[in-house]
């Protein structure tokens, strides 16, 4: 069984702001003060907030998961890799669907910020595999993949390794394969993480948060379960606990 200190149980947790504007998600980010978990922006937030809203959560001391999925051709994903980097985010991701050189773009875009801006963080790139909420029927019949998802998925992150990327986004289901075939050291963040008793909402592939932990994920996103809570903090210690 895995134990962890409560910092390090705290730093697993991926706080998805999924809120329409920065004036709404302030609500939340003020009853979880002084936790030290992630928070992830997503694109609703970003679209409406801005880099700005990005560089205050770093001045606020949290670590930042931007969730935009870039998926491009090369060239342009490698631009917008290089202006993610010096917004000094800790992660940001990339479809893994653009492939092994669309994949090495955004590494590129990394060096060339990196390279122009001393002091920088060097953020970890990882890739989407595919989405929580992607069936096998989806999968095979409207998006046009044969074979079952966790396939998909197992192949998307062995690209992705073969690309330099440092990780994947995938289901808790999938975590482990994913560590047999790229390494104990190839991050996962996993959503589809929900508490027991919590609803599914439109995720497929749900897991709780010590199943996911005992699977060996990395970070566990979660959205729903402590941002719709009548007690958002009451919530994220509940998980905390659950994980030591």
């Amino acid at each position: 069984m895995i134990k962890l200190t409560r910092e390090e149980a705290a730093g697993r947790v991926m706080v998805a702001l999924d809120y329409p504007d920065a004036a709404a998600a302030e609500t939340l980010l003020r009853s979880l003060e002084g936790i030290p978990c992630y928070m992830k922006v997503g694109m609703q937030l970003f679209y409406a907030a801005g880099p700005g809203f990005v560089a205050s959560l770093k001045e606020r001391g949290y670590r930042v998961f931007l969730d935009l999925k870039m998926h491009d051709i090369p060239n342009t994903v490698k631009g917008g890799a290089n202006s993610v980097t010096k917004l000094g985010v800790d992660i940001f991701n990339v479809h893994a669907a653009g492939g092994i050189r669309m994949m090495e773009a955004a590494l590129e875009g990394v060096e060339a910020a990196l390279a122009g801006s001393i002091g920088l963080q060097r953020p970890t790139v990882i890739a989407v595999t595919q989405l929580t909420s992607t069936s096998r029927s989806v999968l095979n019949d409207e998006i046009g993949i044969a074979g079952a998802v966790e396939d998909t998925v197992l192949r998307y992150a062995q690209l992705a390794r073969l690309a330099g990327l440092g990780g994947v986004v995938a289901s808790p289901h999938e975590v482990q394969s994913i560590k047999a075939a790229c390494g104990i050291a190839f991050k996962t963040v996993t959503p589809g993480i929900r508490p027991s008793g919590a609803d599914a909402n439109d995720q497929s592939r749900i897991m709780t948060p010590r199943e996911a932990l005992e699977r060996g994920t990395d970070y566990m996103v979660i959205g729903r379960p402590i941002t719709a809570a009548s007690d958002p903090r009451e919530a994220i210690e509940s998980i905390i606990k659950e994980l030591l």
